[in-house]
């Protein structure tokens, strides 16, 4: 008898054991959110990034919060993510935040400035040095909350069909390029360009553009760049970080469960550091291939350099004398990176150099 009440008695526990958990999970809510990104699914990379949020999300919350992810061009073109997110069109989008400086050019901080932050101290700034805090002000002005959820880390100078060996070789160039770098160097006669990752190629193919950035070699090599120009800069010195992050409608935001919200911000931190380590791990084997197929790799002449970075801060100090909200950030970004310099040129630039340098002479 004690046996079989025992049995009972654990059956019953059991039981009670197996409904109560989808109990727990009936009690959240079902919501599905769509996704538009400003890049094609080719590159696995960026893309990637927002999949891997989607999946997280999901199994996180039992498939109860689901994201559908949409490439460039599947709801919205890729340079319209932003407003396709303020308005409601999308819960949610995928998009680099310098594609909208034309909105405001503060945008342009949250995602990289011209010989700015590298990529350890742009995350830095975003996370402990009050960055996240004044992006966020600036996004919610679009009825836009953001989170971190990528960086490529420092990205190539571009594509261009002949060398760049003094400023004067920049005038007239009809190049693609994103953020404050195409004001910089159209002081100098460049004639900059916004395209989508997806229309960069045949624009270039068709000489609609005579140079072309986007990223770095895996990407740039997956989207076929090295087959119409034949010249390939670095470094991009307007992108020592490019961080990406994820645009949420603030109303979709703020009608999340708490624990979604710990969810989704989670996911996209994971996704930040996979972006990072997966373009650390496969840009080197790429550049190896371009390299090998014929692409003749140059740096940026110094004195192209120092002209750049002379017009980007004086660019700088014409901002902050006409918009408020870009000398409010500038205001405290510019020592941050001081800062920063500081303590990077005592370990980390001497370390890295040592490394390099002792690298080479092996070679």
């Amino acid at each position: 008898m004690k046996r079989r009440a025992f049995l009972t008695s654990a059956g019953v526990g059991l039981a009670a054991t197996s409904v109560a958990a989808p109990a727990i999970a009936q009690s959240q809510p079902e919501i599905k959110w769509r996704l538009a990104s400003s890049y094609p699914k080719s590159l696995d990379t960026i893309y990637g990034a927002v999949d891997l949020i989607a999946r997280r999300v999901a199994a996180a919350t039992d498939n109860k919060f689901q994201i559908r992810t949409f490439a460039a061009g599947e709801i919205v073109p890729a340079l319209q993510v932003l407003d396709a997110v303020q308005n409601g069109t999308v819960e949610c989008g995928q998009s680099a935040a310098y594609f909208y400086i034309g909105k405001d050019p503060t945008f342009c901080f949250d995602t990289a400035m011209p010989f700015g932050l590298n990529t350890r101290q742009h995350i830095a700034w975003m996370m402990h040095g009050g960055g996240l805090e004044l992006m966020r002000e600036l996004f919610r002005e679009h009825n836009i909350y953001n989170i971190p959820a990528g960086n490529t880390s420092a990205q190539m100078g571009g594509w261009f069909r002949k060398e760049i060996k003094t400023t004067e070789d920049l005038s007239g160039l009809k190049m693609r390029v994103g953020g404050l770098a195409g004001t910089i160097m159209g002081k100098l006669g460049l004639v900059p360009q916004q395209l989508g990752g997806g229309d960069i190629y045949p624009a270039l193919e068709r000489g609609t553009i005579d140079a072309a950035e986007f990223v770095g070699p895996y990407d740039d090599e997956k989207l076929g760049f090295h087959k119409v120009a034949k010249y390939y800069y670095a470094p991009g010195w307007w992108e020592g970080s490019a961080q990406i992050p994820l645009m949420i409608n603030i109303t979709a935001w703020e009608q999340l469960p708490a624990s979604y919200k710990v969810i989704l911000e989670q996911a996209c931190w994971e996704a930040n550091a996979w972006m990072i380590a997966k373009y650390d791990t496969v840009n080197a084997a790429a550049l190896k291939r371009l390299v090998a197929s014929g692409v003749q790799l140059r740096a940026f002449p110094r004195e192209v350099m120092q002209a750049c970075e002379k017009i980007a801060y004086e660019l700088y100090d014409e901002l902050s004398a006409k918009n408020p909200r870009f000398k409010k950030v500038y205001d405290a970004w510019k020592p941050f990176c001081e800062e920063e310099r500081l303590w990077f040129r005592v370990a980390e630039n001497s370390f890295d150099a040592y490394i390099y340098a002792q690298s080479a002479q092996r070679k």
